[in-house]
């Protein structure tokens, strides 16, 4: 079987057509969840923290410098925890989503109970000689 044929049935095959399917719905999720925090999650942060933007916090290492004439000589080196700080909530949301809807799946899709096992001929056997015996 040569390379192309095998790409062919690689392709065809269910589970990476999902897998592809599963990626592109994934990353439109990200999107809109980052929509999310971005709109209307960070602001109301940033209500409550007294009008400061969280995304834009960050501790100052060193003050940019500046020269006589008002231009800058020297970047400011700050560590900026707040744009990592936006990012985790994302992530924390994304995964809360998907959870809720993973759990809401498993239990649409839980298959239902399988019936007893069927009791084996050498114990239904057993139990009618116990039964004639008891007679």
């Amino acid at each position: 079987m040569g390379m192309i044929s095998e790409f062919k049935e690689f392709i065809a095959r269910g589970n990476v057509v999902d897998l592809a399917v599963g990626v592109v719905i994934g990353a439109a999720f990200g999107k809109i969840v980052t929509a999310l925090v971005d709109g209307i999650v960070m602001p109301f942060i940033g209500y409550l923290s007294g009008g400061v933007s969280l995304g834009d916090a960050k501790y100052v290492l060193t003050a940019a410098q500046m020269d006589a004439a008002g231009k800058e000589v020297a970047a400011e080196v700050a560590i900026k925890y707040g744009a990592f700080v936006q990012t985790a909530i994302d992530f924390v949301l994304i995964a809360f989503v998907i959870f809720l809807f993973l759990k809401a799946y498993n239990k649409v899709r839980k298959p239902a109970d399988a019936a007893p096992a069927a009791t084996p001929e050498d114990i239904v056997l057993l139990r009618e000689i116990r039964d004639s015996l008891k007679k």
